[in-house]
């Protein structure tokens, strides 16, 4: 009898084990699925939780721990867009030999709104002008009120603007773990052909047609007239392509930042961005953003004129006369953004 009632109490004991450990199992289960929905906030280097404290929210805690919770597609989208970008990020760092170490200049690209705890990386030919323009509005401190009120160039001055190299190391590091990061990005050579078009086909671009034009013209066009060489402002697509792909450029200097890739601009894999914005979906987008930040009463993000935008099919008449060897080869620059961004190959591409 006293053995059968060992048995008994053995025999319980496995059953509570089991128990506890379906429960347990359940828990974290539960757990991963609303962690991949609805992340958790990270903590402060003091150990408590940003969610947790006294005064106002910053839009880093409305987005992963939102006053209202609503489960709507913009939502989902950003998820969805964050995770495609870590994956990405991951194999990406598993086939490089070693992990390269960010510098101050890395970081010229992310403009830092203190008043609301924002950063922005801004990514030329993906509606920065009119996201500098907002980011004054912001930062200005009621001196702008109407973002479309300032000048496109005066958007572009550097001293209108912070920007996170201009931080000692230890504000660099608050600054990413609290505040809400961002940028745009475009489908990489609806981007490309963007950029020719504004720097190489707009005549009032002389300083690009003297510094890069000149540069292409000597290096790809055989037999170039002597004023070609000295004005630069004819600049053929295909002798673009050429420059971009010739190995003696990626050399001689990084990218002009209007080319160069988001990858090399924004360092997402070295940054954690939450928020990850697309030109096909701009006005949403912005408009999301700015309500997080709770500033969608005070600013609206300018609405774009679509009459001057660069569409799929505008680039794919660029890329008529492209021989497939350069296709390729200009792929094999761009592949990284494609990937990372969830930007399928395009239809007229003829790769070889």
């Amino acid at each position: 009898m006293k053995q059968g009632l060992l048995d008994n109490m053995r025999m319980s004991r496995k059953c509570r084990m089991v128990l506890a450990t379906c429960l347990g199992s359940l828990v974290l289960v539960i757990f991963y699925f609303q962690s991949m929905l609805h992340p958790v906030m990270r903590r402060t280097p003091f150990g408590m939780d940003v969610c947790c404290r006294k005064g106002s929210r910053s839009p880093l805690q409305e987005l992963y721990n939102p006053t209202q919770y609503e489960f709507s597609s913009t939502e989902v989208a950003h998820q969805i867009r964050r995770n495609q970008v870590a994956q990405t990020c991951r194999a990406n760092n598993a086939r490089s030999r070693k992990r390269r170490v960010l510098t101050p200049n890395d970081l010229k690209h992310l403009v830092v709104d203190e008043d609301h705890k924002l950063i922005y990386c801004y990514v030329p030919k993906v509606a920065c002008t009119n996201w500098k323009r907002v980011m004054m509005v912001l930062t200005g401190r009621g001196k702008y009120s109407d973002p479309m009120e300032i000048p496109a160039n005066e958007a572009h001055i550097p001293s209108n603007l912070k920007t996170l190299n201009q931080y000692s190391i230890s504000e660099i590091n608050h600054r990413l773990k609290n505040y809400l990061k961002f940028m745009f990005v475009r489908e990489p050579f609806e981007r490309l052909v963007s950029a020719y078009r504004n720097k190489f086909t707009r005549r009032y671009n002389t300083s690009f047609h003297k510094r890069y034009g000149t540069k292409i013209v000597r290096r790809q066009r055989k037999n170039a007239t002597r004023e070609a060489l000295r004005s630069g402002d004819d600049v053929k697509f295909e002798e673009f392509v050429g420059y971009l792909i010739n190995p003696h450029t990626q050399r001689e200097e990084p990218f002009n930042e209007h080319w160069e890739t988001v990858y090399s601009l924004c360092h997402p894999c070295h940054i954690h961005y939450d928020l990850i914005g697309k030109y096909e979906s701009l006005q949403e987008d912005a408009n999301y953003i700015l309500r997080l930040a709770g500033v969608d009463n005070l600013v609206k993000f300018p609405t774009y004129a679509k009459s001057t935008r660069t569409t799929d099919e505008m680039t794919a008449q660029f890329f008529q006369n492209i021989s497939s060897a350069f296709q390729t080869q200009l792929f094999g620059l761009y592949k990284l953004d494609f990937v990372m961004f969830n930007y399928s190959v395009p239809n007229y591409l003829k790769l070889a």
